[in-house]
């Protein structure tokens, strides 16, 4: 049952993430995080981090990683397979047709249309991330974050994976230091 739920999850997402990886990320979410409830939000934007900071397409990162989590070595194979094998061949299909009709108007109105849906489809999850981070670091803590992000990034020029994993050494110390503090004043009550 759980290898055929890892199978319906990645298919659907790898088929219906028309435009690449960025636009299948929302599509991953939701079948992890509110359709079977594999992971919670927080542990879903780690591994999305994690995958961004890593090369490779972040579609197949993420589907190997929680099809290993929830299913073992098995669920990993089904989950890169589900991703993988449906998304090729559609693409050949795909391509044979448009190849076909590379001339005609609809082939390029197509085209020109993924690009904004991939990105009104990136701009409501981060906007879910912003939300949901209000909740650990407050609306100024957030804020802040993410200005001082586009700054490193866009001024700066520092590449997002350096970022992130500046954040996540900075998010590991400050939480080992605050359980520190907790066993601390455990010991002392």
């Amino acid at each position: 049952m759980k290898q055929r739920d890892i199978f319906i999850a990645f298919f659907r997402s790898g088929m219906l993430g028309f435009g690449g990886g960025p636009s299948a990320i929302p599509l991953v979410h939701r079948e992890v995080v509110v359709t079977y409830k594999w992971m919670s939000d927080e542990e879903f934007s780690d591994v999305l981090a994690l995958a961004n900071a890593l090369p490779g397409p972040i579609n197949t990162k993420m589907a190997g990683y929680v099809g290993w989590r929830v299913g073992g070595f098995a669920g990993m194979l089904n989950a890169l397979f589900a991703t993988s094998v449906p998304t090729v061949i559609l693409m050949i299909l795909f391509l044979s047709l448009l190849t076909a009709h590379k001339d005609k108007p609809w082939v390029s109105g197509m085209s020109s249309a993924v690009l904004p849906v991939a990105g009104v489809m990136m701009g409501i999850l981060t906007w879910d991330f912003i939300v949901k981070s209000r909740k650990s670091l407050g609306w100024m803590g957030t804020v802040l974050i993410l200005a001082v992000s586009v700054i490193i990034m866009e001024l700066l020029g520092i590449h997002p994976a350096i970022l992130i994993a500046a954040l996540l050494a900075t998010a590991l110390l400050s939480g080992s230091k605050g359980r520190k503090k907790r066993q601390e004043k455990g010991v002392q009550a």
